[in-house]
């Protein structure tokens, strides 16, 4: 019997060591700045709390992965948003989801 999790999560890959202060310049000198820095820097806060009682990077990995995607997505979003199409009929997905789980 093995003491290791049969489900232990992997980490896709282990940023930079400039990375968080990478990720900040480019949060900062987005027009969504005054929204995204904040809600950044209490992320990574709660994450490096956590990864200072759990002694795993997991968190810390796992909010950068989050916020580098939120940047490389945005100009997409951006022109969703602008191209005004109508998303008022779209489905709800933890609606669809819990749909599934009653089932």
């Amino acid at each position: 019997m093995s003491a290791q999790p049969d489900h232990a999560p992997l980490t896709p890959y282990a940023p930079a060591p400039g990375a968080p202060a990478e990720l900040l310049r480019q949060l900062r000198a987005d027009r969504r700045a005054a929204q995204w820095v904040p809600a950044f820097e209490q992320g990574w806060a709660a994450a490096l709390e956590e990864s200072r009682r759990t002694f795993s990077l997991g968190g810390l990995y796992a909010v950068l992965q989050e916020w580098q995607g939120r940047i490389a997505h945005a100009p997409a979003v951006d022109a969703f948003g602008a191209s005004g199409y109508d998303d008022s009929d779209a489905i709800d997905m933890a609606e669809l989801r819990g749909r599934r789980r009653r089932r």
